[in-house]
């Protein structure tokens, strides 16, 4: 929805229902879409969060009328586009998931090509009042970066998309932002890591030149490029299971001048003192088919685990006091799940920050997980639950408690 007030536009993730190929996503923007803007936005716009993999964007890539027959549904129905998840690559329902949601990477020129694929997907059927954004992966899954030209290959590989930006924008009118994810177990895991890597590859002179050689720019006018195109998604939810302070980690992107082009609403899930009763029930969680990176705190000291269950291994093999924070997102308007709580807290700090100065235009829930929560915590149909986050969010925005 178009929030107004310079708040920007807030919508839901389509990954909680849509499926992988076109069909499957044209399907669910159908049957699900309008029924929850009657609910949450029935007298003004409504703004969707597309899914495009890599099949989908070679679908309507190649298909005028795929993308014609797009913009009119969403005219008809009165809504509008105005950012894309090419996180994804490939499949990401249904099939074991887990640390293949990060392939190819930033190294490869399939993710470049699919991004300006996407990219100019998006300069067609997004608005002309709207610069659209691509949420895509951060980079590459750490273990998988063995050494410096890792990473000046994905490096140079952004660039190439910048570049891409740049053109699209020269020949369209259409500005395209390209927003990196950070993700725990990724080469982007922590807010720091991401402004070093800002800093010291992307904003350095370096890499001011390099873009400007890609893109055919001047010197004078490729650090404002670089700005104006490539950002981050602050997902609130992965920044809370490393333990950071969000308004900390939101103030330290800004101070370094980092576009924040999606803020994430999304939470984690939380137990203050692990206990052995409490394992049983926590051991529900990891019947998934996403990674479920888990961060423990003992005595002050923080172990970073990529899987819950690993997590609970440890613990049970030295069983001291123990908090956790594990990456399944779950639902940002409960502050208690069962025995267990939430970072929605994390959730209300940041719309609290972005209330008094916007930290940007645009807004997103994504709980995914909805289908793989375990049965007792499932109340409702999936537009009950969409229905009841976007309100919450809504309401944090506009209805500020004193």
């Amino acid at each position: 929805m178009d929030l107004g007030r310079g708040l920007g536009h807030l919508s839901y993730s389509t990954l909680v229902h849509a499926g992988d190929t076109w069909a499957e996503m044209k399907e669910s923007l159908h049957t699900f879409v309008p029924d929850v803007k009657a609910r949450v936005s029935p007298d003004q716009r409504f703004g969707v969060s597309l899914r495009i993999s890599a099949d989908s964007a070679k679908t309507l890539a190649a298909s005028p009328g795929e993308r014609a027959e797009l913009r009119t549904f969403l005219d008809d129905n009165d809504l509008y586009v105005y950012t894309v998840n090419a996180f994804p690559y490939g499949p990401f329902k249904g099939d074991l998931v887990m640390e293949r949601v990060y392939e190819p990477d930033w190294s490869t020129d399939d993710r470049v090509a699919y991004t300006n694929s996407v990219a100019d997907i998006l300069a067609e059927i997004a608005p002309a009042d709207v610069s659209p954004s691509i949420q895509t992966a951060p980079l590459a899954f750490a273990p998988n970066v063995t050494d410096d030209d890792y990473v000046a290959r994905f490096t140079t590989n952004l660039f190439l998309v910048v570049a891409h930006l740049v053109e699209l924008e020269a020949r369209t009118g259409r500005r395209v932002k390209l927003a990196l994810e950070p993700e725990p177990a990724c080469f982007l895991e922590t807010t720091a890591e991401t402004v070093a890597f800002f800093t010291e590859r992307v904003y350095s002179p370096q890499g001011i030149a390099e873009l400007a050689r890609l893109a055919g720019l001047p010197l004078s006018e490729a650090e404002g490029a670089m700005r104006r195109y490539l950002g981050i998604v602050f997902d609130i939810g992965h920044q809370s299971v490393g333990f950071e302070d969000i308004p900390a980690s939101l103030r330290s992107l800004v101070d370094a001048g980092i576009p924040i082009f999606k803020l994430q609403e999304a939470a984690a899930l939380w137990v203050r003192d692990l206990t052995p009763a409490l394992v049983p029930q926590l051991r529900v969680f990891t019947d998934t088919i996403y990674l479920s990176q888990t961060t423990m705190r003992q005595h002050g000291a923080v172990t970073k685990y990529l899987t819950l269950g690993d997590a609970l291994d440890a613990f049970e093999a030295n069983p001291v006091p123990t908090e956790i924070r594990t990456h399944f997102h779950v639902p940002v308007f409960l502050e208690e799940l069962g025995p267990f709580v939430t970072t929605r807290f994390a959730v209300q700090q940041a719309l609290q920050m972005h209330r008094e100065t916007p930290l940007s235009d645009h807004l997103e829930i994504e709980t995914y997980t909805w289908d793989v929560l375990p049965a007792h915590l499932k109340t409702g149909d999936i537009t009950d639950y969409v229905t009841r986050e976007l309100e919450f969010v809504r309401a944090e925005l506009l209805d500020p408690r004193p």
